[in-house]
Parts: C-alpha cells; structure tokens; sequence
C-alpha cells in the first residue's frame, strides 16, 4: 500500500475515479498535482497517498487535446486512476512529460535508431578495415569466368588495331612476363599481349590479362621500364581493380552476360564503358605498392618505374588542350601525381638486382610489332552462353 502524505498540493483537487484492481467496481477520489507526484485522496480508510510522476504509465500518450487521463502506477500493481478534465491532461504533461506523444514517438522510434546506428557503424568499420563487398564478390568468380570477361573486355578495347606477334619479341615477353608472374602471389602466370596501337599506353583486365600498345614500348627507354609498367598492372590484377572496377560499373547481371556469351547491346558499348572507367587514386597507389613489391621479389631494379614516371610528367606537360595526342593515356585509371608517384619509388632502400632483359632480348621485345596478326572482331551478334 502507497505510504501517505502530507505535503500541500501545488494545484487545486480534480475529480477521479479510483480503482484498485481487487475489488469490483472504482471509488471516488480528489486527486492532485504535488511536488513528488499525484497525490490521491480517498474516503475511506487507505487516506492520501501519492503515485511518483517516474512510477506512472499511461493509457493513451497525453496528446494536446486530451480530455482525460487513464493512469497506473508500477508501484501499485492493478490499480487505475481515471481523470477526466483537460486542465489536469495538460497539467500533467508538464510535470510527467514521459507520458506525452511526443515521448511515446521517441520511444518507438528508439529501437530503429537503434538498428540503424548498428548499421551505419558496421559499414563504417567495414570502410575502416578496406573490406569490399564488390571485392569479395570478384574474390567467388571462378577463373574460367574471370578469363572470359578479360577476353570480351580485350576484343572490345582493341578492336581494329593487330596484335603484336613477331616470335623473338613475344619469347622475350614472355621471359619478363613469367619472371614477374613467380613472386605477384596469384599463382598464376599473367598474359600479356602487345597490340600495334601508337597510344602510349597500357591495361589491365580481368582473368590476370595485360594490354601493353605499341606506343608504350616505342617510348620506354629500357627493359626495366616496362617491367615496371607491367609490375604495376600486375598490382592491379592482385587487387582485383579490374573485376570489381567493372562489376561496380555496369552491375553484376551485366558482367555475368559478359562472361557466359554476352549480348549485342552489351558488346557495342563495353569498350565505351571501359574507357569511361577510371580507377581511384587510392586503387592506383595499391598498384603501385604492389608493383614495387613484386619487382623487389623479381630482383628488378625500381628506377626503371621511376624513369618512366619522369618520362609520364613530361608528357603530360606536352598535352595540352582537348586535341592532344596522348590525351587517351588515362584509359582506365585516375593516376595519383606523377610526382608524388616518383617520390615513392625514390625512397625504396637499394636491394641486388639484374636487369629485366638482357639487352639481346630488349631489343627482340622492340622489335616485336615488326609482325602482325589479324585479331578477332568483337562479336556484335546476339550470342548463346558460352559453356565455360
């Protein structure tokens, strides 16, 4: 039983009706507002005594217009006070402001804020600990899949342009390729292909394919140079950019089309979408990281990288204006500053090292769009899947 009390209310009585939840029927009551909750007068022996305002719970949330009041109390298990009158609604509300609409929104919206503070927090950790879901994706794409988007990829991008097949040339790219290939972790050895293109370029694709152009062999100075460029879209195929840089551009569904046949609507603007795609500066710096990893592991020196970089920020001084020649050198990439990158490679402590080629096999490697091979054309047709 409530213990009863004394105090002086702190407004006039209202009219109730008192229920104790074990006998039949409610009395009257003159209940009010006082300093430490409602006090409630009986008739009867139980007296005065006071609900605490923190004890109380409502029937319905006091809203604004409430013209009276169902109220219980923990402290009393069963019991109910009935209050009509909208002067004491609107009083209480002050002095229990737990009991409002207002409250009860709060509360009901808590646990959502709940869920939704979780969730937010597990994506940030995910973003802080690097993990990509695009990325474990990619991770579960069998290689025969992989192989088939680089494949469509490579049609596409190189379409009207021979590849580069004179024997001693690719023998020696292949020396480089497969020295490369031992220490990147993939365990599997990159294909690399040479295509008579006058841009200054090169790229990865997905399946641990490489493009390298014309171009870029005419203007690299040394074999070491383009072990570094190959390094460096090797750095690319470990991370993955290529699969997930082209799941997260043209979808999922798309990329699976792409990998069991495509379709002619997909074929004819792959290679729009692949030079539309740009990789982050952040996804370059991996590459870079991984490059300068796998050519200490080689036993390549990474001044050959560096000297090529030189050679980039020269370049890109040259191009200026939108009618530039080299201005197609950033296919598939947002390169960080050259500068920056060169820094980088300055500051790798000295190791033993061999050149990348002998000079006799440098000069096959040059030498090796001397003969050229027609290459298929993308197939523009609507296409079955391809078992893979």
């Amino acid at each position: 039983m409530p213990s009863s009390v004394s105090n002086k209310p702190h407004s006039e009585g209202h009219y109730a009706r008192y229920s104790d939840g074990k006998t039949a029927g409610a009395r009257d009551a003159n209940v009010a507002l006082t300093s430490r909750g409602i006090e409630i007068t009986l008739d009867d022996a139980y007296g005065n005594f006071v609900w605490p305002y923190a004890s109380l719970a409502a029937g319905e949330p006091l809203r604004d217009h409430a013209v009276d009041v169902l109220l219980s109390s923990r402290e009393v298990p069963g019991a109910s006070l009935f209050v009509p009158g909208q002067s004491f609604a609107a009083e209480l509300k002050h002095h229990a402001p737990h009991l409002t609409a207002r409250a009860e929104r709060w509360r009901n919206a808590r646990p959502w804020l709940g869920v939704t503070s979780l969730i937010v927090g597990f994506f940030a950790l995910i973003y802080a600990a690097g993990w990509s879901p695009i990325r474990t994706i990619a991770l579960t794409l069998p290689d025969s899949w992989r192989d088939r988007l680089g494949e469509q990829a490579i049609l596409s991008m190189t379409d009207g342009y021979k590849k580069c097949s004179a024997p001693d040339g690719v023998a020696a790219l292949k020396v480089l390729t497969e020295r490369l290939s031992k220490v990147s972790g993939t365990g599997r050895t990159f294909d690399v292909v040479v295509y008579d293109w006058s841009l200054m370029n090169a790229f990865a694709v997905p399946g641990d394919q490489i493009v390298i152009t014309k171009g870029l062999i005419e203007k690299s100075q040394s074999a070491d140079e383009i072990a570094g460029v190959l390094a460096h879209e090797m750095g690319h195929g470990i991370e993955l950019h290529p699969e997930t840089g082209i799941i997260r551009a043209i979808g999922l569904a798309t990329a699976v089309e792409l990998m069991m046949g495509g379709s002619s609507g997909t074929l004819a603007n792959f290679g729009v979408i692949l030079a539309q795609l740009g990789y982050t500066r952040s996804a370059e710096r991996k590459a870079d990281l991984q490059a300068i990893r796998v050519l200490r592991e080689a036993e390549i020196s990474p001044k050959g990288l560096g000297d090529f970089f030189k050679r980039v920020a020269d370049i890109e001084g040259e191009r200026e204006g939108p009618t530039s020649r080299m201005r197609g050198f950033d296919i598939l990439r947002t390169h960080p500053p050259t500068a920056e990158r060169s820094e980088l490679v300055r500051r790798q402590s000295a190791y033993p090292s061999t050149p990348a080629l002998d000079a006799s096999s440098w000069r096959d490697l040059k030498a090796i769009c001397s003969v050229t091979t027609e290459t298929p054309k993308p197939d523009k047709r609507e296409t079955k899947p391809t078992e893979l």
